[in-house]
C-alpha cells in the first residue's frame, strides 16, 4: 500500500469518529476499512464482586467529607506501619551486594536466606536441630501480604471432596487480605466472630463438622490484628488437630511475634511437635526489624506445601532480589535491634497506659503494636477525631464483617497504631480521651486484657 493510500486510510478512519470500529481486510484487493460490528463489552472476573473497598480506600472516603477544624499537623495512627529507623547493616550489606542487582533470584531464595531463617525459627521456637530443613521447609516471599494472598489459590480446590464448595476460615476481624484472598479463590469465606467473649480469638469449639469438613484453609493470626491476643499452645495444639482431623491447611500469620509485651508468642511450628503436615508459617521483616520498605519474609512448614507453593510462585511471582536477601538473612540472624525495637514499643504502651487507663476499655495488647478501643460507634469516633484533632485512626468496622444476625461486631472498636514515639502517642491518646470520653468513670483497677479471658 502506497503513503497516498495510508494516508488516505488513516483519514477515513478518523473521519468515522469514536463511535465506530473499523478494520482492514488482508485482501489487498480491498484496500480500505470497512465497518464492523461495535465490540461486546469487556468481562472481569466476577470474583471481583466479592471484594468490598479496602479498609483504608474506606477511610479515606469517610473523612474526605469531614471538615478538619484543628489548627495542627496531621498525626496518622491509623496504618501499623513503624516510624522507627531500620537497622543500619540493610544499606550496608545493600551496598557490599549491590553486584548482585543484575541477576535474577531464584524463586526458592539462597541457602544463606535459608539457613538464616531455619536457624532463627529453631532459635525463636525452642525446636530440634534440623526440625526445620532449609532445602525443603523453607521460601522466602516479598514480604507476607502477597504471599497469604497467593497461599489460598494453593489450598483451595474447586470443590471440597468433589462435591462441596471450598470453606475459608477467617477470623472477625481480620486482615483484609485473607478475604480477598478467599473471594479470588472462589471458596466461601466463613467470619468465625472474635470478640472477648472469646478472648477474641475464633471459639474453635463452635466449629460444627459440617463446616470443617468442608474447610480448606483456615487462616490464623497470632497476635491478632487488631486485638493483640495470644494464641497459646493448647488453642495451637487443638486448631492443629482440627486441621489433621478434617484435612484441611492451617495457616499461622505471626507476623507481630516478635512484639510482645510480656511473654513471647508461641508458634505454630513449637505446637506441632515435629510433625509440620498441612502447617505453614508467614513471617516478615515489616515490623520485626521496622523494614516494611524492603518487603521481606518467609513461608515454613509442610515440604509437600512448600514444593507446591515454589512450583505456583514460579508461575506468578517474581523472586526477592538477591541483595534483599543477603540483607535479610543478616537480620534474621540478629536479635540485638528486635530486643531495642521490642522496649521502645513497650514505652509507647506505656505512654498511651498513662493517657488511656481506665477509659474507652483500654487494655495493654499482649502482642503487636495496636489499641482496641471500645468507643461505642468506630467510624462516628474516628469521623471527630479526624474533625477536632487531626488523627487518623481505623473504625474497627472496616475490618470486619457483619455476623448472620447482621451485626458487625468490630463496629464499637476503634485500631490505634502505636508507631510513634512516647511523647507524641501520650499526647494524641490524651486528646483521644478528652474527645472521646470526656467525664469517664474510672475503673478500679486495670481493664482486662486478651490474655485473661476465656479461650
Amino acid at each position: 500500500m502506497g503513503g497516498d493510500a495510508d494516508r488516505t486510510s488513516r483519514r477515513r478512519l478518523d473521519a468515522l469518529g469514536a463511535t465506530s470500529r473499523v478494520a482492514f481486510l488482508s485482501d489487498d484487493s480491498d484496500r480500505y476499512p470497512r465497518m464492523i460490528s461495535a465490540p461486546p463489552a469487556i468481562e472481569l472476573n466476577d470474583a471481583l464482586d466479592q471484594l468490598p473497598d479496602y479498609p483504608f480506600a474506606r477511610l479515606n472516603c469517610l473523612l474526605a467529607t469531614t471538615r478538619v477544624d484543628a489548627n495542627r499537623p496531621p498525626v496518622l495512627m491509623s496504618i501499623g506501619e513503624p516510624q522507627q529507623p531500620p537497622p543500619a547493616l540493610i544499606d550496608e550489606i545493600l551496598h557490599a551486594s549491590a553486584h548482585l542487582w543484575g541477576k535474577y533470584p531464584p524463586v526458592n531464595g539462597t541457602e544463606d536466606f535459608r539457613a538464616a531463617v531455619a536457624g532463627w525459627l529453631c532459635r525463636r521456637y525452642g525446636l530440634a536441630d534440623r526440625l526445620v530443613d532449609p532445602q525443603t521447609m523453607i521460601l522466602p516471599v516479598s514480604g507476607t501480604r502477597e504471599a497469604l494472598f497467593q497461599v489460598a489459590l494453593l489450598a483451595v480446590p474447586r470443590l471440597r471432596h468433589g462435591r462441596a464448595v471450598p470453606a475459608v476460615l477467617i477470623p472477625n476481624p481480620f486482615y483484609a487480605v485473607y478475604a480477598g484472598a478467599a473471594a479470588m479463590a472462589r471458596a466461601e469465606p466463613v467470619f468465625l466472630s472474635a470478640t472477648p467473649d472469646t478472648g477474641f480469638l475464633p471459639d474453635l469449639d463452635a466449629l460444627t463438622p459440617a463446616l470443617l469438613s468442608r474447610t480448606a484453609l483456615f487462616y490464623l493470626c497470632s497476635p491478632s490484628n487488631p486485638q493483640g491476643a495470644i494464641a497459646d499452645l493448647a488453642y495451637l495444639r487443638r486448631a492443629i488437630a482440627l486441621a489433621r482431623h478434617y484435612g484441611f491447611v492451617l495457616v499461622a500469620d505471626e507476623c507481630y511475634a516478635e512484639i510482645y509485651d510480656r511473654a513471647a508468642p508461641p508458634g505454630l511450628l513449637e505446637a506441632a511437635d515435629g510433625d509440620m503436615t498441612g502447617l505453614l508459617v508467614f513471617n516478615s521483616l515489616s515490623k520485626r526489624s521496622s523494614a516494611a520498605g524492603i518487603r521481606s519474609g518467609f513461608v515454613a512448614g509442610d515440604p509437600a506445601l512448600i514444593r507446591a507453593f515454589a512450583t505456583l510462585r514460579s508461575y506468578g511471582l517474581a523472586g526477592v532480589p538477591l541483595p534483599i536477601l543477603a540483607a535479610s538473612a543478616a537480620l534474621w540472624r540478629d536479635e540485638a535491634h528486635v530486643v531495642e525495637s521490642r522496649d521502645r514499643y513497650r514505652a509507647r504502651i506505656d505512654a498511651a497506659e498513662r493517657a488511656l487507663s481506665g477509659r474507652l476499655g483500654f487494655y495493654r495488647p499482649p502482642g503487636g503494636f495496636f489499641l482496641w478501643l471500645d468507643v461505642g460507634d468506630g467510624e462516628a469516633a474516628a469521623a471527630k477525631l479526624w474533625q477536632q484533632a487531626a488523627i487518623k485512626t481505623l473504625p474497627g468496622a472496616y475490618l470486619a464483617r457483619p455476623d448472620r444476625d447482621g451485626n458487625n461486631v468490630s463496629a464499637r472498636y476503634l485500631r490505634i497504631a502505636l508507631v510513634h514515639e512516647p511523647e507524641i502517642i501520650f499526647e494524641n491518646c490524651a486528646l483521644i480521651a478528652a474527645i472521646l470520653d470526656p467525664a469517664p468513670v474510672r475503673a478500679q483497677g486495670p481493664a482486662t486484657s486478651p490474655g485473661d479471658q476465656p479461650r
